[in-house]
């Protein structure tokens, strides 16, 4: 990639955007119209996240008509992977012509295979594209769905490094000035629990909020063997969450949910964060078989001097807790869940209602798109991104990192990715050991 491309791409944005896009709702005006009431869906990436929302999208136009009256149509007619010839997707293509029929899963002739394959999935005469890749090549996607005319949905996290974020930045603006609606994958933000708790927080249930704890503690994932004749990019994709430039490391691609309820919470963004971590106990020390951190903790610091505890971790066998958490001065809130305020400033209040937001949000914007609205939430996927990615580049390093200067001159963990194939060497390599490298807090450098 060119140098000014990067510098440019650096640039796009500035700190405003730590203080701005947190706590909107997509904004919802006139979009492009669809041609008809059938929204022809490209798939990109069907593992277990796409195939997820690939038949949360086709299940939404039965619910709609039910609980709305609304008569719209999805249809599958396209689908892209890195390994699309695998026995997955056939088994996962299999399973939808079973569910919802043949004509609604209509992709013969347009599977396609490979790191560039998304390409063809996207010109294949699509409405709507769903992107659930590994978060390193979703900018580049993205991008390309955007310049291509396509309303998208598009898995979090968005990016894998800062280069990933200023891109996502950049193509939501081209999306804002086309009319081209934009989903993100933090479904919590379509949860009516969420939706309520958050609202009353933020109309001063508890007070003047100081203190936000946010938990993604679980046990292990997965590890695939390498296979007999794969090259070491064919290895490091299929499993790309061991690889912090494919994945952005646990506090992206699983912990990004919880910070982003903390952003929406005080509606802006931390400024600064500093952080420990490291990863002994992950796939039993082996570092043969990954690379990243197997837990973190984040003291991330907003503008008016709010902190933010951050605890992410996976761990057979420890603590596992999944929940955001506010202190004000007035009482305390575990979201979604109840509010307490000290006593003499009201009653506990318990939050109910409302079901699974995967689904809610996929149900949001079928009916925008039927209606030819438009919504964006591609801006605070692009933060709440960057806001784990500000995170674990703390704990990697072990300083207090200034977020506005991260966001400018954070480190390219994939250079090239746009041109990648499966004989490009990956931007890391195992040593003569067989060790990958792993970053060392105190001597890490997050601009490099």
């Amino acid at each position: 990639m060119k140098e000014q491309e990067i510098v440019s791409r650096r640039s796009f944005i500035g700190s405003t955007a730590l203080a701005g896009a947190a706590a909107t709702f997509p904004y919802v005006a006139k979009g492009e119209n669809l041609q008809s009431d059938t929204i022809r869906v490209a798939a990109i990436g069907l593992g277990g996240r796409g195939s997820g929302a690939i038949d949360q999208i086709l299940s939404a136009p039965k619910d709609l008509e039910k609980s709305k009256g609304i008569k719209c149509n999805t249809k599958l007619v396209a689908v892209a992977d890195a390994f699309a010839e695998g026995a997955s997707v056939q088994r996962r293509l299999a399973g939808f012509k079973k569910k919802f029929g043949e004509d609604r899963v209509d992709v013969e002739g347009k599977i396609f295979n490979g790191l560039d394959a998304y390409k063809q999935a996207i010109d294949s005469g699509v409405d709507m594209v769903v992107i659930a890749t590994p978060p390193g090549f979703k900018p580049q996607q993205f991008e390309y769905a955007i310049n291509q005319g396509k309303k998208v949905f598009m898995e979090k996290p968005v990016a894998s490094d800062v280069i990933g974020v200023n891109r996502v930045l950049a193509s939501a603006k081209k999306a804002k000035e086309k009319g081209l609606s934009v989903g993100i994958g933090l479904q919590r933000r379509h949860e009516e629990r969420y939706i309520d708790c958050v609202k009353r927080l933020q109309d001063g249930a508890i007070g003047d909020i100081n203190l936000l704890r946010v938990y993604w503690n679980g046990g292990g994932i997965w590890h695939r063997p390498k296979q007999e004749g794969m090259t070491e990019m064919e290895y490091q994709v299929n499993n790309w969450y061991h690889f912090t430039w494919a994945s952005g490391d646990q506090i992206c691609e699983q912990h990004i949910h919880n910070l982003d309820v903390g952003c929406w919470i005080k509606g802006m963004y931390p400024v600064k964060a500093n952080g420990m971590g490291g990863g002994e106990m992950r796939m039993g020390g082996d570092r043969s078989l990954s690379q990243i951190f197997d837990h973190t903790f984040v003291e991330y610091t907003f503008e008016d001097g709010t902190k933010m505890y951050s605890q992410g971790r996976h761990l057979k066998g420890g603590w596992s807790h999944v929940a955001e958490y506010a202190h004000g001065s007035k009482g305390t809130s575990k979201i979604a869940s109840h509010i307490e305020p000290f006593e003499g400033h009201g009653d506990p209040m318990r939050i109910r209602g409302g079901g699974g937001g995967h689904y809610q949000e996929q149900k949001d914007l079928i009916e925008n798109l039927h209606k030819g609205g438009y919504y964006n939430e591609a801006e605070y996927g692009a933060m709440s991104t960057f806001t784990a990615i500000l995170g674990r580049e703390a704990c990697y390093s072990g300083k207090e990192i200034d977020a506005a200067k991260l966001l400018k001159d954070g480190r390219d963990y994939a250079p090239g990715i746009d041109e990648y194939t499966y004989k490009t060497q990956p931007p890391i390599v195992p040593d003569a050991k067989g060790l990958y490298p792993v970053p060392t807090p105190g001597k890490y450098n997050p601009f490099a």
